[in-house]
């Protein structure tokens, strides 16, 4: 608890707009992903075909939709953010192997991992100051 006081106390004292708007575009990308494969489940089925579980398939298109939707959501808003993006994390390393265990697509791998990194980064940095966060803190 300790290390995440010390990690938004550095991110505040060092926050500045564009950090902000990085983070609002993330979770606007996610959230848009999110709404594309509830639209296009046969998509997301074809691109996990090649790690070919029995009956996981589903429950892998059902966690990936959701959780780029409230995700993509919380991380837009800045509401523990953190947390978000942890989720995040597996199906972002899974977007990037799934390309070198089926199909190759540099677009999509470029994308996944830029993604990947820029989750990353937010994993470390936090919310910053304007998020929902930072104004539950300083309202308590």
């Amino acid at each position: 608890m300790k290390l995440i006081v010390k990690l938004n106390k550095w991110a505040n004292a060092r926050t500045n707009l564009p950090l902000d708007i990085l983070r609002i575009l993330l979770g606007g990308f996610l959230f848009y992903k999110g709404v594309d494969f509830i639209g296009h489940t046969e998509y997301l089925t074809d691109i996990i075909s090649p790690v070919k579980t029995y009956g996981a398939e589903i429950t892998i298109v059902h966690y990936v939709a959701m959780t780029h939707l409230t995700g993509g959501l919380m991380i837009m808003f800045g509401l523990l953010t953190r947390l978000a993006v942890i989720v995040q994390i597996p199906i972002l390393v899974g977007a990037v192997a799934i390309n070198f265990i089926g199909i190759m697509d540099v677009n999509n791998v470029i994308l996944a991992t830029t993604v990947l990194l820029v989750a990353s980064f937010f994993l470390v940095y936090g919310s910053g100051k304007h998020s929902a966060d930072y104004n539950l803190q300083m309202n308590a």
